[in-house]
């Protein structure tokens, strides 16, 4: 690897490790055994390179446990399904989670950062509301991508935060599809 790989990967381990908002400029070239002045020629400063890992380590997420495709006959028991491998990886890859959500705090002093997560959130509306539908993404229409896409985001948001501040208590995959199936049934009345 070169010393921009290097950089990426110490950046991760420093995520893993440490999180976003404690790790310095100090701890990525400790990580990655290269010189701190390397972080600037690459990456332009330590957010960006942070921004860059954990983005990095949020697509191998998404492109490895995103699908609705559980193990059960209908369609309710196949959200449950993808819900209870989400609540899973939650704990299993906190510091992800835990470096999410520090990446959002410190977009609201960010004005790049934030806008960059506001992409991020702008990308996934569609590819959500397909899985949902079972389509391709170019056949999902904008009403979806409002309203199935933003909703999944929102509930994928709050799921995160109870799983980390109270992992005992969280919801399994089965009571999110009850609590959905709830909440439509009162709004239907």
């Amino acid at each position: 690897m070169g010393n921009r790989e290097d950089l990426l990967a110490g950046a991760r381990r420093c995520l893993e490790e440490k999180g976003y908002l404690r790790t310095t400029v100090r701890d990525i070239a400790a990580a990655s055994q290269v010189s701190m002045a390397a972080i600037g020629y690459h990456f332009g400063s330590r957010e960006a390179l942070l921004n860059q890992a954990l983005f990095a380590a949020m697509d191998e997420w998404a492109a490895g446990s995103g699908r609705l495709a559980g193990k059960g006959d209908t369609a309710a028991e196949r959200y449950a399904d993808t819900w209870d491998r989400k609540i899973q990886d939650f704990g299993d890859m906190r510091w992800l989670w835990t470096a999410n959500v520090e990446a959002f705090v410190a977009a609201q002093s960010s004005p790049e950062l934030l806008a960059t997560l506001a992409e991020s959130q702008r990308r996934s509306r569609p590819m959500v509301a397909a899985q949902l539908r079972g389509v391709p993404e170019d056949e999902v229409g904008e009403e979806d991508v409002r309203s199935l896409g933003s909703v999944h985001l929102a509930l994928l948001s709050g799921v995160m935060v109870q799983c980390l501040t109270d992992p005992e208590q969280a919801p399994t995959g089965r009571e999110l599809a009850r609590g959905l199936r709830a909440m439509a049934e009162l709004l239907e009345n």
